[in-house]
């Protein structure tokens, strides 16, 4: 049985994510996300304006009159939601953890896939695959994806990245839309060669989540600070100059080099923080991905 908090969050957050698709984000989800290709449908008489390559000699020649070939795209895809739960997942000072960001995520690109009539599945990951969810339709089956991502205590608590990647490689034997959400609090080395060989084979986007204090730690003097993945504890003095300065820095640093990580592969990169509105950063998402498809 579920607890009655549990359940109020789960409501919550389906009840958010519906009024996200129906409202805000209405069509976009279905024009930048294309389907395998186009299959027939039926033919019909040709009217002026038709395409002329879309006859149909053999019914032309039977009916005595020009018919073209009328096709429909095939809308059907797989999407499949790779959800970083390693330590730093459990992290938050901004009125939520990382983790409940990503299972708010995780249900408004479910319920915009579904909507479409694509299939979403889940994979938990954090130095190893949690749990799988395989692909399926429907409102309980994202509801169920949703109170795993709430509630699912992950055995470990390091990260790999490119192992969550390799695994989706390895199950989805056509080509896929994945949304790889995680902090990506790993060295880009670590899983620069899994994200290229992703990118080719499928349509790839990085949900890179934060939170403000990773960026700028407050100054409040001497604090003890533990590693979520690796249990080790630090102490540290924040009101120091030569220790912020280093910390933004090394900061700086590894934000760079990923966003130049994917960039030169491809992926497309959405970037939330914590306690703040995610809608505006989907739109861009969206904004981008339509821009660069009719370019």
């Amino acid at each position: 049985m579920l607890d009655q908090e549990l359940i109020q969050q789960i409501n919550r957050i389906e009840i958010t994510a519906k009024h996200l698709v129906t409202d805000v984000f209405a069509g976009e989800y279905q024009s930048v996300f294309k389907g395998r290709g186009m299959e027939f449908d039926e033919v019909r008489p040709y009217f002026p304006g038709d395409d002329v390559r879309r006859i149909d000699w053999n019914v032309t020649a039977r009916m005595a009159a020009p018919y073209v070939r009328r096709y429909q795209e095939e809308r059907e895809l797989t999407v499949m939601l790779l959800v970083d739960a390693s330590g730093s997942s459990d992290f938050g000072t901004a009125g939520q953890f990382k983790r409940e960001l990503a299972a708010e995520l995780a249900a408004v690109l479910s319920f915009a896939a579904t909507a479409n009539s694509d299939r979403v599945g889940l994979t938990i990951f954090t130095d190893k695959v949690e749990l799988m969810v395989p692909p399926k339709k429907g409102r309980r089956h994202i509801l169920r994806m949703v109170r795993d991502l709430l509630v699912f205590q992950p055995e470990n608590a390091g990260t790999d990245i490119g192992l969550a990647l390799n695994t989706a490689n390895l199950l989805l034997k056509q080509r896929s839309i994945i949304f790889l959400i995680s902090d990506f609090i790993a060295e880009p080395d670590s899983y620069r060669l899994a994200l290229s060989s992703t990118a080719r084979r499928h349509d790839l986007i990085a949900l890179d989540l934060h939170d403000p204090v990773e960026y700028e730690i407050p100054r409040v003097g001497v604090i003890s600070l533990e590693d979520n993945e690796t249990g080790e504890m630090v102490w540290v003095d924040t009101d120091s100059e030569d220790w912020r300065w280093s910390y933004g820095v090394g900061v700086a640093e590894r934000q760079l080099e990923k966003i130049q990580t994917m960039n030169s592969l491809g992926v497309d990169r959405i970037d939330l923080t914590t306690g703040q509105p995610y809608v505006a950063g989907l739109n861009e998402f969206f904004r981008r991905r339509a821009v660069r498809l009719y370019r």
